[in-house]
């Protein structure tokens, strides 16, 4: 009769319990074999509550919680402008890190944060939920698979009511710490592009306007070119109150039909011919995220905010290499885009990408999965 092998819980610490860190701690206290190492946060009294109600051991900073509590990995839901030096520490400890997104404020300095990780076995993870998405993930499928044939255009779009009024000065009020539409909600829908088509070889059009924000943006409006004929528009603006909450849309138009995808439906348009895959048809094909969504184990906000913490969990406790999606790479390029954005955006030359990504894509042939 063989023995069953107990496996260690995967020990993870968070650090910031603000709106997004309470999130993922709730989903990490909940997720089987994971046990909380500890809790960050600079605010007393949140320390306090958290040891209080959930017996959590709770630190000040992150360097006393990896000496005193050891964790294995770490999510970091911390203002953008410190997650620098935070995955830096945590990464030179030898411990994996899941980091909300944008990844910083640099893209040298993002690439530099990969390239570190990578040396060291390490998983590394940023929190681009959309990926995780059914609707997108079966619009990557759908476009890896060829079926709407030689991609020519895609609209991204994110509208919703955040900021509909002039507020106090706080983090996510300044551009200079990572606040903004730009930073906070044009992120998302730029890397479904690069999830999709890899880097552009050209930004140009951007536009960003302030609504009601004195020191950042809260509209986004570029173009985006790639090599052949293909090119993106992107338009983001988070001060939209005709929406009833934040929503992010992908239309993506080809030679053999047409894809248009949210967080709730993908509608599919696919001419006749060879190229309509399993399960589809010629003509308009419609399903929903209910139809599309696998079960997780845990259900707060959304299937897609516990998908990717499973998904990071079980890179870390397989001992995998790489995250298996939104790694560092990824989102160093995302962070790339994002400062050719600010560049254009301020009429500064913006360098070209088109050798490298010709080389990495062909002709839409293939696409990255980084």
């Amino acid at each position: 009769m063989s023995e069953e092998i107990e496996t260690a819980p995967v020990r993870v610490g968070v650090v910031g319990v603000g709106k997004m860190g309470i999130s993922h701690l709730a989903i990490v206290r909940a997720l089987e074999g994971v046990e909380i190492a500890g809790v960050v946060d600079a605010t007393d009294y949140v320390l306090d509550i958290l040891a209080k109600y959930t017996g959590a051991a709770t630190f000040s900073s992150l360097e006393r919680m990896l000496d005193a509590a050891r964790p294995d990995a770490v999510v970091l839901a911390t203002p953008t402008g410190s997650h620098a030096e935070l995955v830096r520490t945590a990464l030179a400890r030898g411990v994996h890190v899941f980091c909300e997104k944008p990844l910083t404020l640099s893209a040298d300095e993002s690439a530099e944060l990969a390239t570190h990780a990578a040396e060291r076995g390490l998983i590394a993870q940023v929190g681009y939920h959309n990926r995780f998405i059914a609707t997108f993930r079966e619009v990557k499928r759908l476009l890896d698979c060829g079926a709407i044939g030689r991609v020519t255009h895609a609209q991204a779009e994110a509208y919703g009511p955040v900021v509909l009024k002039r507020k106090g000065s706080t983090w996510r009020s300044r551009r200079n710490t990572g606040g903004g539409c730009l930073y906070d909600y044009a992120a998302h829908p730029l890397d479904l592009l690069n999830w999709y088509f890899g880097m552009p070889a050209r930004v140009r059009g951007s536009a960003l306007g302030s609504i009601y924000s004195s020191d950042t943006d809260d509209e986004v409006y570029t173009t985006l070119d790639y090599p052949s004929d293909l090119n993106a528009q992107v338009s983001v603006n988070w001060s939209d109150e005709s929406y009833r909450k934040m929503s992010t849309s992908m239309t993506i138009s080809g030679s053999h039909g047409r894809i248009v995808a949210d967080r709730q439906e993908l509608r599919v348009y696919l001419r006749e011919g060879p190229h309509v895959p399993d399960g589809y048809r010629a003509g308009w094909n419609v399903a929903y995220t209910t139809d599309l969504t696998q079960p997780v184990s845990f259900y707060l906000r959304g299937e897609e905010y516990t998908a990717q913490m499973e998904s990071f969990i079980e890179a870390v406790r397989n001992r995998e290499t790489a995250a298996r999606q939104n790694g560092f790479a990824g989102a160093a390029e995302t962070d790339r885009v994002i400062e050719w954005i600010l560049q254009d955006a301020a009429g500064e030359h913006v360098a070209s990408s088109q050798p490298v990504a010709a080389a990495r894509r062909g002709m839409f042939g293939k696409r990255r999965t980084a």
